[in-house]
């Protein structure tokens, strides 16, 4: 019983840390000189694909009898791509050209657009699930949610930056920024915001307000390692071996993982249709979209932390283990189709 509320409560502050870390170092891809040289394509793209991902796998898993709040919250998550294992395979490969600066441009945007979508859709799903009210209040309350939160990460990376901008020494920028963002969630959880979209907003404010930006991400990225690690292996023991047998959660993983394959695939290539692009960024560049980890994993521990989630454990770990099922069979299957898309579309030149 105690220890293992203890133990909870340990593992869910390693997962929050690891999560605020990551949201800002995805927010800090927010430069608007860096958007500007991104330019609209990508932005479409990003929207088609995250939209089109969304809105299939929340539809499959609702025809499939799963509720509507847990099937859009598993849509968003779906949403979600992994940067690393695509950003590894293009440095592999040493590929350069347009259908690589697209391919960094919309993952960054991906995730950014997924913590978003998750926070509006948990917002929501949260208030409605929590309470009796009726849908407009659920939704207002998210809105008012979302935008504190916002407010509140923007205000943190203003003091962030005022905090580090005299320093020289990586020490102490690294221990002011952890303080920063530990206050940052720690204030977050006290009035119901998300620790998620306050830590982008600081990191987004942080890299228009600053050239040092990159100081703190790299300060931070001392400690991400061992964090990472720690968050991964807390996803490992919310893994049930014995899930992964029961048909129910078999047939909803791979609902999730053909209708966001789906989703992402046509979703691109929509959007790059609807953008102008090349033929072969229309073609390839959906398959460099599959890998699925860090954020996606990180979106669905987060579950634990929310009080609704918290208190219905078993709706919770079929959430998990139908996420964790789709990254086992995304970064198996992911990578060498990321690798296939990288060496035909960067023919382009």
């Amino acid at each position: 019983g105690l220890v293992h509320e203890d133990l909870d409560e340990t593992l869910s502050t390693i997962t929050e840390i690891a999560l605020a870390l990551i949201a800002l170092v995805i927010g800090s891809e927010f430069s608007l000189k860096k958007l500007r040289t991104i330019g609209k394509p990508v932005l479409i793209i990003t929207l088609f694909q995250l939209f089109a991902s969304f809105i299939l796998v929340t539809t499959c898993l609702v025809i499939a009898g799963m509720s509507l709040e847990f099937a859009a919250i598993l849509g968003a998550i779906a949403s979600a791509t992994a940067p690393a294992a695509t950003v590894a395979i293009i440095r592999e490969l040493k590929a350069r050209g347009p259908f690589v600066d697209y391919l960094y441009g919309i993952v960054a945007l991906d995730d950014a657009g997924c913590i978003l979508l998750f926070a509006t859709v948990t917002a929501i799903a949260g208030n409605f699930l929590g309470s009796a009210t009726g849908l407009t209040n659920s939704v207002f309350h998210a809105f008012v949610e979302i935008i504190s939160s916002l407010v509140l990460g923007a205000l943190a990376g203003w003091i962030l930056h005022l905090l580090t901008r005299k320093r020289k020494r990586v020490n102490e920028i690294l221990i002011i920024s952890l303080g920063v963002i530990l206050i940052l969630s720690a204030i977050s959880n006290s009035f119901h915001l998300s620790a998620l979209l306050a830590s982008m907003a600081a990191g987004a404010v942080l890299a228009n307000l600053s050239r040092k930006t990159l100081r703190i991400v790299n300060a931070l990225d001392l400690i991400s390692p061992p964090l990472y690690a720690a968050f991964f292996a807390i996803a490992g023991t919310e893994l049930n071996i014995a899930v992964l047998t029961s048909p129910h959660i078999l047939l909803m993983g791979g609902i999730f993982v053909l209708a966001r394959a789906t989703g992402k695939i046509f979703g691109v290539h929509a959007g790059a249709a609807a953008a102008h692009s090349e033929p072969l960024i229309r073609k390839y560049l959906g398959l460099g979209m599959l890998p699925q980890a860090g954020v996606a994993i990180g979106l669905v521990l987060f579950l634990d932390t929310m009080p609704y989630f918290a208190f219905n454990r078993e709706i919770t770990t079929t959430l998990i283990n139908i996420v964790l099922f789709s990254v086992l069979i995304n970064e198996l299957a992911g990578p060498p189709l990321s690798r296939f898309a990288v060496v035909h579309g960067a023919k382009l030149e």
